[in-house]
Order: structure tokens, then sequence, then C-alpha cells
């Protein structure tokens, strides 16, 4: 589902042409006029550096769609769309409130709802997840995982060793005599009778299944959907109403949601038919990915999404955070990070960086919370397929632009 930034620090220069709307094909009377980057939003000269990063980023790769939004101490500051148009075909409008699917920064919004049920006192990060979900598992050291463990990945799981259940939907539909789609509890059974790859809280390795789980437990411990008690408890508090757990399938997209583009193709995981289908379409059941990467939002939603850990006591109470991002019971990682619940970790002088990204056929994504207030976000519409240019590089670049003074402007009632 997605592949994790494992640097360090987080961190950005470059050149397009711009345009003043998004919805243009070639004009009838231009004739073969170069590729161009067009953008939509707001992006103050003083901010011109990130600008121009995404610029370039989404130039070199020839994406169709992007966002960059970046808060500057609970301001809205910046807020942009790009696409790359070379006039080769019709392109959807893409604007700063466009909804992506976020992938894996999902995750750090399914830590929050589960520490929301901690500081409400429904629940407890020591609780065994086998007593939670009433499960019976065919190996007994699934005892030894808790919530906890579950959050920051140390819950025994390694795709590298036995492959990710959430992208088994044949796999599991054959090994359970049932047809497709699948859901949540067939792949809990699938799993739950299969060996842990290693011993609970032993070492972290990245696991989708755990937030699966994670999702099911705030469900059951809340007497509500995943869904429904996210946008309640969490998003609402923000003013935030755009995001929601996208769809499988592109009739199914939502007013506002872009295009996924992927190289790729797969057999339909929606029935047995057995059809060949472009990978972000069928090839993978979104829904089931609720809780470790099914969410829509735009960029600005994202950031806006920052202020539930960088403003205590509107979603998460001081405590709830701290617990969250805590180091694990293993330490750190030979970067000098860890990983929290949904972030990955650093402490710099006065402060704690927090950052991830999503990675699935058609979307890149990433989320970042830097010192002295600042935060961005960046969404894409296709990942790295090629083997050529990597997506993770946009934290390197980012992070090399300088800011001699910021703006005083905010946008935020603008998008929300």
């Amino acid at each position: 589902m997605t592949m994790l930034s494992r640097r360090s620090l987080l961190r950005a220069g470059a050149i397009a042409v711009p345009a003043a709307v998004l919805p243009a094909t070639r004009p009838a009377h231009a004739a073969a006029p170069l590729p161009v980057v067009q953008t939509a939003g707001t992006a103050p000269a003083t901010l011109a550096g990130f600008d121009n990063v995404v610029k370039t980023f989404v130039k070199d790769r020839k994406i169709t769609a992007a966002q960059l939004a970046i808060m500057k101490s609970g301001k809205i500051v910046l807020a942009r769309a790009y696409r790359y148009n070379d006039y080769s075909r019709a392109l959807p409008t893409v604007s700063p409130t466009s909804l992506f699917r976020i992938a894996s920064l999902s995750k750090n919004i399914t830590s929050a709802a589960i520490m929301r049920l901690v500081q409400d006192g429904k629940l407890s990060l020591s609780a065994k997840v086998t007593q939670l979900l009433g499960l019976t598992p065919a190996d007994p050291r699934m005892e030894q995982v808790t919530v906890l463990r579950l959050m920051q990945h140390l819950g025994g799981w390694d795709s590298t060793a036995s492959k990710d259940p959430l992208w088994l939907d044949h796999t599991i539909s054959a090994a359970l005599g049932i047809p497709l789609p699948i859901g949540h509890a067939d792949i809990i059974k699938y799993a739950t009778a299969r060996k842990l790859d290693f011993d609970p809280g032993t070492k972290m390795v990245y696991s989708n299944y755990g937030y699966l789980l994670l999702g099911r437990i705030i469900e059951r411990v809340s007497g509500t959907s995943y869904e429904s008690y996210v946008k309640t408890k969490l998003l609402a508090p923000l003013g935030i109403t755009r995001m929601r757990i996208g769809k499988s399938l592109k009739s199914e997209a939502v007013t506002g949601e872009i295009s996924y583009e992927s190289q790729y193709t797969n057999k339909t995981v929606m029935d047995t038919s057995g059809t060949v289908v472009p990978y972000p379409y069928g090839g993978f059941n979104m829904p089931n990915q609720d809780a470790n990467g099914g969410w829509l939002a735009s960029a600005v939603d994202l950031v806006r999404w920052t202020l539930a850990f960088d403003k205590p006591g509107t979603v998460l109470s001081s405590a709830s955070i701290a617990k969250l991002i805590a180091k694990p019971e293993i330490g750190v990682n030979e970067y000098g990070s860890w990983y929290g619940g949904g972030w990955w970790v650093r402490q710099v002088t006065g402060h704690v960086n927090t950052w991830h990204n999503g990675s699935m056929p058609g979307t890149f994504t990433y989320l970042a919370r830097l010192q002295n207030g600042f935060s961005y976000a960046v969404t894409f519409n296709r990942r790295e397929e090629t083997g050529s240019l990597d997506y993770d590089t946009i934290d390197d670049d980012m992070n090399k632009v300088s800011v001699s003074s910021w703006p005083t402007t905010d946008l935020t009632s603008k998008y929300f």
C-alpha cells in the first residue's frame, strides 16, 4: 500500500509556465504548442521557491494532477494546483480543493482516532487486540499484540516474508472459498489463521494489516463506523468537510475527485469476472484500505488536519499527542528517528518533526510538520513506476527552500 520515507530529515528549487485556469486542451488557433505546467490557486511571491519546486517536479514527471498547500503558524499561506499539459489529450480540471487518494497519510488519522478513544476513557493502549476483536489466532504470539504495538508497527507481520493481506484479494477469495469482493472480516479470518512473522514488540516492520485492525477496533469500541467516527470526532472540530473514504471504481468517484494514472493493470478484485482493469480502478479494493490508506483529501485539507496535533485541545490533548508520537519500546532507528502513531518522528532542537508519505497505484502524497510552525502537503495522481525519477525526493527539494519573509495573509477562509 505504501513505501515509507525513511530519511531522518525532511527536505526543496525550479521552473515552469503558469496559466490562469486548468481546463484547456490545444487551442484551435495554436500550432503544436509547447508542453506547459499550468497552475491555479495562490502562491505568494515570497514562497515562489516552494511553488517552483513542485512545478519542476510535475514537469519532469509529466504529472497531470498535483497540489501543494503550506501552513505557517496555523495560517494557510499557499494553496496551489498543477498539471502538466502537452496538449495531446483533454485533461480534467484540477483545483486546490480537488480530492486525491492520500494512501498511507490515512494512518495518522487512524492513530488520532485511537488516541481520542483513549483520551475519552473508552480504550487502553495496552489492551490486547485478540480480546478487543474476539479473535482466536493460530499463532499464540498474537496474544502479545496490543493497540500501541499496532500503532507503532510492532505487531509481528512482515509483508516481505508473508505477503500483505490487503493486496491478496484473489488469494483470500480462493482460500476461503468465497466470491469477490472480499471484506474486512474475510481478510482478518485469513490472516488470523496464519503464523506471525516475528515476535510482537521486537522490531518495527511496516504493516497495513495492523492499521486495518485498528480501524475495526475503533468501530467495535465506538459503536459506529470508522469513517463516521473520524468525521464526527476528528474532522468536524477542525471544519474539514470534504474528506471521506474513497471508492474503487472510476464510476464511483465523488465530485471534485481527480483521475488516477498508472501504467499497470490487474484482474479486477470487485467481482469474479477476471476482467483486466487499470490498476487504480478495481485492481484493489479501496474501501478495504480505509484505516490504513483509504481517505480522500485535498492538500489544503491535509495541512488543516495538522492542527489536530499543533493545537492541543481542539481534537487531542497535549498528553494524547505526546503518547501518539512517543518513542516505541524498541527505541530509535539508525537515522535517529522512530515511528509513532501514523507518523515518522524526529527530535530536533526545541521541536519534534513528523512526516509520512502515501503510495498506491495512481497516488503519491507527502505530509510534513516541521519546526517553526511550518507544515506542507503535496498530492500527485501518479507514483513512480519507471525506476527513473524517485518521488521521495520531494522532501529533499522542499527542505532546500529558504524564505526571507512569510506572508501574513491567511487563505483558510477561502477554502473552509
